[in-house]
């Protein structure tokens, strides 16, 4: 009977266990699902505002033009046409509002009943204009030429440089500056950190007698525990002022100061894991290598290191996860400028920073909002590749150190 029931109790655990374990699987995947789903919603689509046309004189040979190209125009960086591969003419730009320049209230009508007709007539005799307005205006007699705006691609996404949303007439979804900036603030963290980290966890297990160890430990994995945005708040206090007295800058909101907060924030974890991984080297094999006449120093780094390496990976790992997916500190520490990175004294913004920023404000369902869910899905991208790479690299070490 006691037989039965402990088989019994056994199968019940085991399937309890794979059922839990389903359970996570699925729900990580339906969440990853989740999120490539509303991130490919954002391509394909013009991001120009919804109910409105570009439309141009019908002798001008441009039919088409690129979210950049139309806000340049805008902007007057583009002040010709042969900048856009039509004729030499100068841009003439015209808005709704610009309408009373050019007709009067009698001509347009009280209730703009003859608006469309103003437009049509307006862009049919200027040869060199460019009109934005509401698409209502331009009905089946409109006489001038209806311009497309290229479509949001995989390609333009990642390679244009100017991060506006929310930009009007049109929105500019370029984010090749937020992952710049990612990257190069978390690589500088990783490279903070890393030696760092691992050269405390080998002094806590190798050298630190036990009283040092119990001490030092615990206050460690403390600091694991402190919200992030405390973090922010310390760099934005004392870092950030540090480093624009250091360098003589005008702002102290760098990637420098996100890149030591970051690192300040890793540190922890690549300590603990680190330390945990080197204290389970066998005792067997360092005296081992002490009676073959090796020094402490040689066995640390001949024995100690090689056998903990996983464990150290691990570490590293879990550091990097923690920099490249951190949030408000980031926010609060780089500037929060979508530029180009050429510098760590520059500011600049990652892509978890202009989710957390701008998730709230985005409209559920719209382009903004959905390009939001791409940039997630660039970051879990990032962080797969990098855990991809740094599993490789210590699988291929562990082969060689067992060939």
């Amino acid at each position: 009977m006691g037989k039965r029931l402990t088989k019994f109790t056994e199968r019940v655990i085991e399937s309890t266990l794979m059922v839990s374990g389903t359970f996570t699987s699925v729900i990580v995947l339906l969440i990853i699902l989740f999120l490539f789903s509303e991130g490919a919603g954002l391509f394909n689509q013009t991001p120009m505002e919804k109910g409105y046309v570009v439309a141009v004189n019908t002798a001008n040979p441009v039919s088409t033009l690129s979210p950049a190209e139309f806000k340049n125009v805008y902007d007057a960086k583009i002040k010709t046409w042969k900048s856009l591969g039509g004729t030499g003419d100068s841009i003439k730009v015209f808005r709704v509002d610009d309408i009373a320049g050019y007709y009067t209230e009698e001509q347009i009508g009280s209730n703009f009943e003859h608006l469309g007709a103003c437009i049509s007539e307006l862009v049919a005799k200027t040869p060199n204009i460019i009109a934005f307005f509401p698409r209502e205006y331009a009905d089946k007699d409109f006489k001038g030429k209806v311009i497309s705006l290229k479509k949001i691609t995989i390609g333009s996404f990642i390679s244009d440089r100017e991060w506006f949303p929310t930009a009007q007439p049109v929105a500019q979804f370029g984010v090749l500056s937020l992952i710049l900036g990612t990257l190069w603030v978390s690589l500088a963290a990783i490279l903070f950190a890393l030696p760092l980290g691992l050269a405390t966890a080998i002094y806590l297990a190798e050298i630190a007698d036990s009283r040092v160890r119990n001490i030092l430990k615990p206050l460690i994995e403390l600091l694991a525990g402190i919200p992030s945005v405390v973090y922010g708040f310390f760099g934005l206090i004392v870092i950030v002022p540090l480093i624009k007295n250091i360098f003589h800058l005008d702002v102290g909101e760098t990637a420098l100061a996100g890149s030591i907060v970051l690192g300040i924030m890793a540190l922890p974890t690549i300590i603990t894991v680190s330390e945990d991984a080197l204290r389970n080297t066998p005792r067997a094999m360092k005296e081992a290598s002490l009676a073959l006449g090796a020094t402490k120093w040689q066995t640390i780094y001949k024995v100690s290191i090689p056998y903990s390496a996983s464990g150290i990976t691990a570490g590293a790992i879990l550091g990097i996860g923690r920099a490249i997916g951190e949030t408000m500190a980031v926010l609060m520490c780089t500037g929060n400028s979508a530029i180009i990175p050429h510098s760590l004294l520059q500011p600049v913004r990652t892509i978890p920073a202009t989710i957390a920023a701008e998730l709230g404000e985005a409209a559920q369902g719209g382009l903004h909002y959905k390009a939001l869910f791409a940039l997630g899905c660039i970051l879990f991208i990032i962080t797969f590749v990098i855990n991809l790479t740094v599993e490789f690299i210590s699988s291929k070490r562990r082969g060689g150190s067992h060939q």
